[in-house]
């Protein structure tokens, strides 16, 4: 699992890009179809009004991304237990490597109605595949599917289809929290407090100036590429990114862009960031495990990664609170989810697989895996004493009660945004950076190009 911030926008949404193109029976429809999903045939029962009924009976397919290596005595142990549990039912459990053509590979598959039965998606993808009808309508199909879930996650895992109705398509699964992680020791060596972390984006940029003018080169606040901040910070800020229906971009519009823009390209050219990590694609964990920079990951994750592989910064860091900023409460991003696929030919026996996999007692084993630092989206997982009575002092256990208390109360809502719009925002405010475009012309090029992409998109 990757220590850097995580952010569903580094992922492509093919959502505006699909063709339910009709895909006759091929594999995913149902033999007795007499309805369609996303253009395949398939059982009437998996789409329209009405709870999903039948025999929890069939073999279907689970797919998870990038998971198998790790934890396959897990997961081959909660397939055996659905199975003994459900002597009619077979899962063949399948991983897909999870690289950068996921969604277009996944959406491929949707529309030549092979798509898994139940299959581990990212935001980007479940935006997709439900814009296109490929995914069963789960709070249609049972009314009770959102009861395990803090709210925010169930809210999370609401998405628009073709009609621009909001349906839930996807069952939230496991989510990574967002903190501030610190080297105390050079947090000090500038005259900032570790013991009090910033409210607000903008205070954190404070901090970082005064980490540039004390350490004057021999060690930074942070890495400088805004590919790790945008729209990761807009959110945190309340900055709303996009319109409403995803097809304006309207950043340009709040003062306070063009604010953050104008911080980054003064604190780039003040010295808080190295000034070759501008384009580079490198997150702050190693920087930060040589000690060459202040600040190092949000993920939470990341403090296992400094601990497994450099003791020594280890002993010097510290978590906190990430702002909370105009947003006034924690936002820890789009959690990962389960999705049903409309087009399974036993719907019955992938739902209750996937409400199996979510369930609390499934979502805490695996929270309390070794090799994982991941933290749960149903109530009773969170409020589970792994989380809750904390005794350690040492930076992963005060990350994990941090993180836990967090999400009870926390939004998962990101903003998500096709690489091609990201990208497009990232350069202008690079040339802001550098000094080559003022921060206001920046802002107003960049919403310029990013609102020609969402029109070519349509």
């Amino acid at each position: 699992m990757r220590a850097g911030r995580l952010t569903a926008s580094v992922a492509g949404i093919i959502a505006l890009t699909l063709t339910a193109a009709g895909c006759g029976l091929s594999g995913g429809g149902s033999s007795g179809g007499d309805s369609t999903a996303g253009g395949c045939k398939v059982d009437k029962g998996n789409v329209g009004s009405g709870k999903l009924t039948g025999d929890v009976k069939g073999r279907i397919t689970f797919q998870t991304t990038n998971l198998k290596k790790d934890f396959g005595p897990f997961f081959n142990g909660v397939i055996s237990s659905f199975e003994k549990a459900h002597p009619g039912a077979r899962v063949k459990w399948i991983d897909d490597p999870g690289d950068n053509t996921f969604t277009q590979r996944t959406v491929a598959d949707a529309q030549a109605c092979t798509l898994p039965d139940v299959i581990n998606v990212n935001a980007p993808t479940v935006t997709a595949l439900t814009k296109a009808g490929y995914l069963l309508d789960l709070g249609v199909k049972d009314p009770n599917a959102g009861k395990p879930f803090v709210p925010a996650f169930w809210t999370s895992s609401t998405f628009k289809d073709a009609s621009g109705s909001a349906i839930h398509t996807a069952l939230p699964w496991y989510t990574g929290g967002v903190l501030l992680t610190y080297n105390t020791d050079l947090l000090k060596q500038a005259g900032v407090d570790p013991a009090k972390p910033p409210t607000s984006i903008f205070g954190l940029f404070a901090d970082y100036e005064k980490v540039a003018k004390a350490a004057k080169g021999k060690f930074y606040a942070t890495m400088a590429n805004p590919v790790w901040r945008i729209p990761a910070d807009f959110d945190q800020m309340n900055i709303k990114t996009l319109s409403a229906d995803g097809r304006t971009a309207v950043f340009a519009d709040d003062p306070r862009t063009t604010q953050w823009v104008a911080w980054m390209a003064k604190l780039y050219q003040e010295g808080a960031m190295p000034k070759d990590s501008l384009s580079s694609s490198n997150d702050p964990s190693t920087p930060y495990s040589q000690g060459k920079v202040a600040y190092g990951s949000t993920n939470p994750s990341f403090v296992r990664f400094v601990k497994q592989n450099s003791p020594s910064v280890y002993a010097r860091t510290a978590v906190g609170q990430q702002p909370y900023d105009a947003l006034g409460h924690a936002s820890s991003g789009a959690p990962q989810y389960i999705s049903v696929a409309a087009t399974s030919k036993h719907a019955a026996v992938a739902l209750a697989f996937a409400e199996f996999l979510t369930n609390a007692e499934n979502q805490t084993a695996w929270c309390k895996d070794p090799n994982v630092v991941i933290f749960p989206t149903t109530t009773a997982s969170l409020s589970d004493p792994f989380f809750q009575n904390v005794t350690g002092t040492d930076p992963f256990s005060q990350a994990r009660k941090l993180v836990a208390d967090q999400l009870k109360t926390a939004t998962a809502y990101q903003t998500n945004l096709s690489p091609a719009v990201q990208n497009a925002i990232v350069a202008q405010v690079q040339l802001a950076m550098q000094g080559k475009k003022s921060p206001a012309q920046a802002v107003k090029d960049a919403q310029a190009k990013a609102n020609e992409l969402l029109k070519q998109a349509g």
